[in-house]
């Protein structure tokens, strides 16, 4: 799913980082921020333990959508047929989309 102001372009990978719970709870503010803003991930730990984990909503969003085994499947489908050749150019499938359909 494309999320508000996101290209097709491949997103770089997220930063990772591993924090322990009590610094996470005295900077909550600033890991939710960072997270929403940079899209970093925050590893939560107790003990040296990971715990829980802190992403942005997007992020969420698009996995919770890939836990959808229809969607997993469609997904598949057009994969496959990307590999088999398949594929239209963007330009041709956006002419596609903007023809008048018959009634």
């Amino acid at each position: 799913m494309l999320h508000r102001g996101s290209s097709l372009a491949v997103k770089p990978k997220p930063m990772v980082h591993h924090i322990a719970i009590t610094k996470a709870r005295v900077n909550l503010g600033q890991v939710v921020r960072r997270a929403h803003l940079n899209n970093e991930y925050f590893i939560l730990e107790k003990d040296g333990i990971p715990i829980a984990g802190i992403l942005g909503i997007a992020e969420l969003e698009d996995y919770l959508e890939l836990q959808n085994p229809a969607l997993k499947e469609q997904i598949r489908k057009g994969y496959q047929g990307y590999r088999q050749g398949k594929v239209r150019s963007a330009p041709a499938f956006l002419k596609e989309l903007q023809k008048p359909r018959v009634k």
